[in-house]
C-alpha cells in the first residue's frame, strides 16, 4: 500500500492539517482557526460469533483513530457488505451493537451504505472535531519522551485460538471486554497532559504502528518488551502456535527496521506483531507527565522510551 499511495496525486491545501503522508491515524481538515474536522474509516469482517458484538466491537474500532488524534466523535456513516440471503435478525444485532457503542461515545449514526456480498463487513466512517493547536499525531514523538500503552495485546491471537476452538470462555471473554472498551477515557486523560506523540495500535500490530510512529517523527523507539502486558491466554495460544495470517504479515513487513538487543523469546516476539482490533494507544510524552498519567488513569503503563534516530527505527530490549 506504501508503494501505491506513493503514486497517488497531491494537491496542495492550506487546511488539510493532517493527510496520508505520515501514515497517521485519521485526516485533519481545518474549518476555522478554532474548529477542524478529524475523519476516519474502518470496517472489517466478524472476528466474534455473537453479531451484536461484532458490531459494538466494529464500532469501539472505528472511534479508536478519532481519540487517538485527540479529536471527539461527533457523527458517523455506517458500512455494511452483507448476504443479500443472509439472516435478518443476526443483521439487527450487528448494526443494534454499532448503534449502542456509538450512542455510549456520545456520536450520532446518520447515515451510511450498505451492498450485497457474500462475506459479511461491518464498520464506520466516523467524523469528529478537535481544535487545529491540539491535534496529537503520530509524527511528534521527541527523544526523552517516556511512552505509555493502554491495553493489553494478544486479540488477534486469541480470535485465532477461538477459530480453532482452543480457547477457554474466560479467556474470550476478557479479549471481548478489551476491545469494547472505548478509548474515550484514555483520550480525555492523556489530553491534561503535555502528549507529543500518540497513535492506536490495531491491525499492524504494536511492532507495525510504532514503525510508522519512529519513521514520522525521525526517531528510535525502545520498547522493553518484558513490560508490555498481554491478554490473559494469549501467551499460552501463542506458542501452541494460533498464529493468525495478518500477524505472519505484519512480521514479515517489519521485522527489518527492529534491532533486538537481546534474544527475546518467540511467542513473546510473535504478540508484538499480532493484529490487534480496538486496541490500545500508545502515547509519548515527558517523564513527569508518564509518572503523572499512570497515577490517574491505571490502564496506562510504562514499555520504554524514545531516542534519538539510531540505526533502525525500532529497539527492542
Amino acid at each position: 500500500m506504501d508503494q501505491v499511495l506513493a503514486t497517488v496525486p497531491r494537491w496542495a491545501d492550506e487546511n488539510v492539517l493532517v493527510g496520508f503522508d505520515t501514515a497517521d491515524d485519521a485526516g485533519v481538515y481545518k474549518l476555522t482557526p478554532e474548529l477542524a474536522l478529524v475523519q476516519t474509516v474502518d470496517f472489517f469482517t466478524p472476528i466474534v460469533d455473537d453479531p451484536c458484538t461484532f458490531g459494538a466491537i466494529a464500532a469501539a474500532n472505528a472511534l479508536s483513530d478519532i481519540y487517538a488524534m485527540g479529536g471527539r466523535p461527533i457523527s458517523a456513516l455506517s458500512i455494511l457488505a452483507y448476504p443479500a440471503k443472509g439472516d435478518l435478525p443476526d443483521l439487527e444485532q450487528i448494526l443494534k451493537g454499532g448503534a449502542e457503542k456509538m450512542h455510549e461515545a456520545g456520536c450520532s449514526i446518520i447515515g451510511g451504505h450498505s451492498i450485497a456480498d457474500d462475506e459479511i463487513k461491518f464498520g464506520y466512517a466516523v467524523t469528529g472535531t478537535i481544535h487545529p493547536g491540539r491535534i496529537k499525531t503520530n509524527s511528534s514523538a521527541r527523544a526523552g519522551d517516556a511512552i505509555l500503552f493502554t491495553k493489553r495485546l494478544g486479540t488477534g491471537v486469541i480470535s485465532t485460538a477461538l477459530k480453532r476452538e482452543w480457547a477457554d470462555e474466560e479467556h474470550v471473554a476478557e479479549a471481548i471486554r478489551s476491545m469494547l472498551m472505548l478509548n474515550r477515557r484514555a483520550c480525555e486523560e492523556m489530553l491534561r497532559f503535555d502528549v507529543h506523540g500518540c497513535t492506536d495500535i490495531t491491525g499492524f500490530g504494536l511492532i507495525g504502528h510504532a514503525r510508522e510512529m519512529a519513521l514520522a517523527s525521525g526517531v528510535t523507539l525502545e520498547i522493553a518488551a518484558d513490560r508490555v502486558r498481554f491478554l490473559p491466554g494469549a501467551l499460552e495460544y501463542a506458542e501452541r502456535g494460533a498464529i493468525p495470517g495478518g500477524l505472519k504479515n505484519n512480521r514479515d513487513f517489519a521485522e527489518c527496521v527492529v534491532d533486538a538487543a537481546r534474544e527475546i523469546p518467540r511467542p513473546v516476539e510473535d504478540l508484538l506483531y499480532d493484529p490487534q482490533t480496538s486496541g490500545g494507544l500508545l502515547i509519548t510524552l515527558p517523564e513527569s507527565d508518564a509518572t503523572a498519567l499512570e497515577n490517574v488513569y491505571g490502564e496506562a503503563y510504562r514499555i520504554g522510551r524514545v531516542l534519538p534516530r539510531g540505526p533502525k527505527p525500532i529497539r527492542l530490549l
